[in-house]
């Protein structure tokens, strides 16, 4: 026993160490960095300064009405797909997911080609000369980029009520109507509050759809980058950050409580799924099947008109004026193939040191009886509630004041920090789930912490690990906000030159070079998907359900 307390105390005390210095160098510091870069002038210029006060109203209404209309989607999407009863659902099921996977900008891109002032609906088909920059443009732009994670969130939410319940009522004579208010809505509440948050968070990250949407309403995420590198003025952009921080880190800490107490009431379920399969007998009445059936069509047909907007931009001369055949742009992107091969290779090594780091830290949180293993677990999910903007800029300010000019090095440690928090989440949920006896067992075996780790806890927790990878490659292919203020000339990304063509109104090639992104994302993922149901196939061939 002494012999292995020996070998676990030289495994896990160092990377113990280690974990902890990574932890505060470069989540911890730089954003310490940032709170001193800014003056005491600077913090009352922003506090007395009406622009900046309509700035913060700006991106608190935005934040709401996006967040609010997202979750309302969302939810209404997975009640649809799973209760009602119509044709194509597995189609239906799997559009929210492809969409999640194409970078969040060529949203925001697809809504200027589709409504802009030369769009194809206003302009061709309607004939309007309309301008959908600012408020307006911005919420229909953010909903449909974040309502797929509230599709994913609630669909969850709902896979997971005892359909018993909502038969035992059905049969006690409540309507179909009923039902829903009064059994399902209650039963959800939970699910729906937990991606109103999570959507909060990301909707005031939101750097992309901003920037090129919404015009002359201003919003934090984006001043915080126009006051550095419009004005040169890193007092005012750092205090914006600070600003935009405080609502960011309100709910994170309530979507962690809120987690928190989910899992206490599932741990109490001695390992076993209570979850029960949900009939395909319909729980909605012949007119509501239609109504959600027209719903779900609608939203579909939104989220495809993006796609073939972007792809009929990439071959149009002139989008919405000279509309004649052309390969120019998709050959312009041969200009950008080292934008392309930095973006892919940022956010697979990325999410390479992501994932392993995040292996590491649940392991810690989750396995071991180290000390300040709170610091651990509030430290790796911190990112999530530091808004891209803010983690670039903080980023950038410490490399200026240590004199650090390695511009591959900062996107890399960006882009970790940044989806650092998913891949750990997902982690250690996997690794709750895992019962104490297992390493109980591998103790009296004489096994060590480390192959504990290898042999067990990482095989199990093969699925988790992958998901979390494959999210934080997906999110570093897209990233805008987080990297917009470490790229230099010897390190071009693709998703921030998308956004530079945009802004010159170069459409074309910035609709093919988004095309090209989001093909090389679905095939790496694809690639992915493949392997990972290779790894997780039994000796028949056959996939193992997760």
């Amino acid at each position: 026993m002494n012999n292995y307390k020996e070998h676990n105390r030289n495994f896990l005390y160092p990377v113990w160490i280690l974990t902890i210095v990574i932890l505060i160098l470069f989540i911890a510091t730089p954003l310490l960095f940032v709170v001193f870069s800014a003056s005491k002038e600077d913090f009352v210029s922003v506090a007395t300064s009406k622009i900046w006060h309509q700035a913060m109203i700006n991106t608190a209404l935005e934040c709401i009405c996006s967040s609010l209309l997202s979750v309302v989607i969302g939810f209404l999407y997975a009640y649809a797909v799973l209760k009602a009863k119509f044709p194509c659902k597995r189609l239906f099921k799997i559009v929210p997911l492809i969409h999640l996977v194409t970078p969040p900008f060529v949203g925001g891109l697809a809504f200027i080609l589709l409504l802009g002032r030369q769009g194809f609906i206003t302009n061709r088909l309607l004939g309007l000369d309309v301008s959908i920059y600012g408020f307006w443009g911005l919420l229909i732009a953010q909903t449909l980029c974040f309502f797929p994670m509230a599709y994913l969130i609630c669909l969850q939410t709902l896979q997971g009520i005892n359909s018993n319940l909502e038969q035992a009522a059905k049969s006690m004579g409540a309507s179909n109507f009923k039902i829903f208010w009064t059994i399902t809505i209650p039963l959800s509440s939970t699910g729906i509050l937990s991606a109103l948050l999570f959507i909060a968070v990301s909707v005031l990250s939101d750097f992309g759809n901003p920037l090129i949407v919404a015009g002359r309403f201003r919003v934090l995420a984006v001043e915080i980058y126009t006051q550095l590198t419009g004005w040169l003025n890193v007092g005012t952009s750092a205090v914006l950050g600070i600003v935009l921080v405080i609502p960011s880190v309100v709910l994170f800490v309530f979507q962690n409580q809120l987690m928190k107490k989910n899992n206490s009431k599932l741990s109490t379920i001695g390992g076993k799924s209570s979850f029960v399969e949900t009939p395909e007998k319909s729980s909605c009445g012949k007119i509501a099947n239609i109504l959600l059936f027209l719903f779900v069509l609608f939203i579909t047909l939104a989220i495809l008109a993006q796609f073939i907007a972007i792809i009929a931009g990439s071959f149009q001369k002139l989008w919405g004026i000279n509309t004649s055949f052309t390969l120019d742009h998709i050959k312009s992107v041969f200009k950008y193939g080292k934008d392309l091969q930095n973006t892919v290779f940022f956010a697979l090594i990325s999410a390479l040191i992501s994932t392993v780091f995040a292996v590491i830290s649940s392991f810690i949180v989750h396995r071991t009886n180290l000390p300040l293993k709170r610091t651990v677990d509030v430290l790796s999910q911190l990112p999530s509630a530091i808004p891209g903007s803010l983690l670039g800029l903080a980023l950038s300010v410490t490399a200026n004041k240590l004199h650090f000019r390695g511009s591959a090095v900062l996107i890399v440690i960006a882009m970790t920090i940044a989806f650092l928090p998913f891949a750990y989440k997902a982690i250690s949920s996997n690794y709750a789930q895992i019962k104490t006896t297992l390493d109980d067992g591998a103790r009296s075996l004489g096994a060590t912490q480390l192959y504990l780790l290898r042999t067990v806890l990482v095989p199990i927790s093969k699925n988790s690990i992958f998901s979390g990878f494959i999210y934080s490659f997906i999110r570093g292919v897209g990233t805008v906000s987080a990297v917009i203020f470490l790229v230099s000339f010897n390190t071009p990304l693709a998703s921030v030159r998308i956004l530079n063509l945009a802004e010159q109104a170069f459409w074309g090639k910035a609709a093919a070079l988004a095309l090209v992104l989001t093909m090389i994302t679905f095939i790496i993922l694809g690639t992915g998907l493949i392997l990972i149901n290779l790894l997780t196939g039994d000796k028949n061939g056959k996939r193992i359900k997760s």
